[in-house]
Formats: C-alpha cells, structure tokens, sequence
C-alpha cells in the first residue's frame, strides 16, 4: 500500500465552487480506477475548520504501486499540471489501514495529522507505536477508515483518517471536507500492519 497527497493552495479569494464543480463532474472517473484502494477527494476553505487558505488536496491510497504510476503519468494527473501547474507530490509508504464502524457511509469528513519522527528515537519503536495508536482510534464512532503511512526519507509519519461526520473535536491536525469519495479497491485494502 502507498499513500499519496498532493495539496494546491488556491487564492484567498478564490471561488471554490470551481472546485466543486471539477470533483462532481470528474471526480467519478477514477471510480473503477484498476489498482486505487481510495481517493479522497479534500477540499479546505479558508477560515474554516481553521484552515488559513483554500485548497484542494486529494488523498489516494494505492494497492498497486504500477497502478499510482498509470495515474502519475496520464490523463488525470495531466489535467491537474495544465490546470493548476504542477504540484509536490508527496508520498508515504503504507504501514497500516483499518475500517472504521462507519465504513459503509460516504466520509464527509478528512483529517490529515503529520508526526516526525525524532532523531533519537528508535524508528522501529515509533513506527510500532504509531501502528498501535491507529489501532486503537479504528473503533471510534463515526471512523470511516484510517491509514498510516511513513516518509523514510523525511522520517515523517502520517494518520490520514475519514469520518462519517464531523471529525472529533480532539482529532488532532489538517481537517478537510471531502466532497467525493472513490473507492475502487477498498474492499481489497488489506487491515493491520503491512509486514
């Protein structure tokens, strides 16, 4: 599993509905995307939920790592550069995903919470325990679904949670209103640690 994010601030003044309207319209396409355990499609709207910008930021879990290539390199990341340029793709390698009890509703709701890893600790420790902390918040009300993944590189980790509802109030990091949820192969996506 590989998780994936690309995130494009937009002006202040910018009139979202753009946005909503491009997700409505094109958003279904990747539906049956060979390969996409999900695609939530995030937006934020400054001085919302405490977001200092608009943005459209859309979060992809991969099975298939030839299958986030075939994304990469086509027609529908081609569209996103000759829209908006081209954004820093940033990318985790996938630790853990788990079904919340609210996995058969559409998420309406994403939080995006982002931790280094210290240079003193042990990364097999942080990494055990940030698996067993995901763990533990699978079974919360509302938790459509919850993955972690890992930048090696940056020693970042990432919770990428959705909610049915509205996140709760002590969830912490990035809150955004998912407008669409594609979700081809989530049924696929294997549960627990992935080692």
């Amino acid at each position: 599993m590989h998780a994936m994010q690309y995130r494009i601030t937009l002006p202040a003044d910018y009139d979202m509905k753009i946005i909503r309207h491009r997700v409505e319209s094109k958003g279904p396409l990747l539906d049956d995307f060979p390969g996409l355990g999900l695609k939530a499609y995030g937006i934020r709207k400054r001085g919302v939920d405490g977001s200092p910008v608009n943005a459209y930021a859309p979060f992809y879990l991969w099975s298939a790592p030839d299958a986030m290539n075939r994304f990469l390199w086509g027609p529908g990341f081609r569209g996103i550069v000759q829209d908006f340029g081209r954004p820093v793709v940033e990318h985790w390698q996938g630790l853990a995903f788990h079904r919340g009890p609210a996995a058969s509703t559409a998420p309406r709701t994403a939080v995006r919470h982002t931790t280094p890893v210290p240079a003193a600790a042990d990364p097999a420790t942080a990494v055990d325990g940030a698996v067993e902390e995901l763990r533990r918040r699978a079974s919360a009300d509302g938790l459509h679904s919850a993955a972690l993944g890992i930048d090696a590189r940056g020693w970042e980790l990432v919770r990428f949670t959705l909610w049915a509802g509205s996140a709760p109030s002590d969830e912490p990091g990035d809150r955004y209103q998912v407008l669409h949820l594609s979700a081809p192969g989530l049924a696929a996506l294997p549960e627990g640690r992935r080692w």
